[in-house]
């Protein structure tokens, strides 16, 4: 971080561990989906979960990384993480269900990092960047959960 950094630090770090604990909570979302998915298109739902939960836990990296970068120390305690998330866990056993509540989670996530991205706007490029890089792959993953939406109603 140089004397040039434009945006309140703290403010920041503290967006970026919000960010951080939705992608750990996603992270585990997904893992569970994956392990206890049944029914018909269950192999497929479950390709998703995992390819979804693999790259939530990247995008956890990034975020913790940049949180370092700029100073700061990346909120990872498990009992904290609920609570600061802007996603919910989710223990439905049905297919559907699982895969209505990972769309209603990535809805959320997409409107968060769009949020964030107009929050920080100019004062951090290099935040932004990621944190652009990262909402479209949640667009990708909300598309992906409305065509198995899709395909269990029909």
């Amino acid at each position: 971080m140089t004397e040039a950094y434009g945006a309140d630090r703290a403010k920041v770090v503290e967006m970026l561990n919000t960010a951080l604990a939705t992608e750990l909570l996603c992270v585990l979302r997904y893992k569970r989906h994956y392990f206890t998915a049944e029914g018909l298109d269950a192999e497929q739902a479950a390709a998703e979960f995992l390819e979804h939960a693999n790259q939530e836990q990247m995008h956890a990296d990034q975020l913790a990384e940049r949180i370092v970068q700029l100073g700061g120390e990346p909120e990872m305690d498990p009992a904290k993480i609920a609570d600061r998330s802007h996603a919910e866990y989710d223990g439905h056993m049905e297919l559907d269900k699982m895969i209505e509540a990972d769309f209603v989670a990535e809805r959320i996530a997409v409107d968060s990092y769009r949020e964030m991205i107009a929050w920080i706007g100019d004062s951090d490029p290099t935040t932004r960047r990621m944190l652009e890089e990262i909402l479209a792959t949640e667009e990708e993953h909300a598309d992906d959960l409305a065509g198995l939406l899709e395909k269990n109603a029909g």
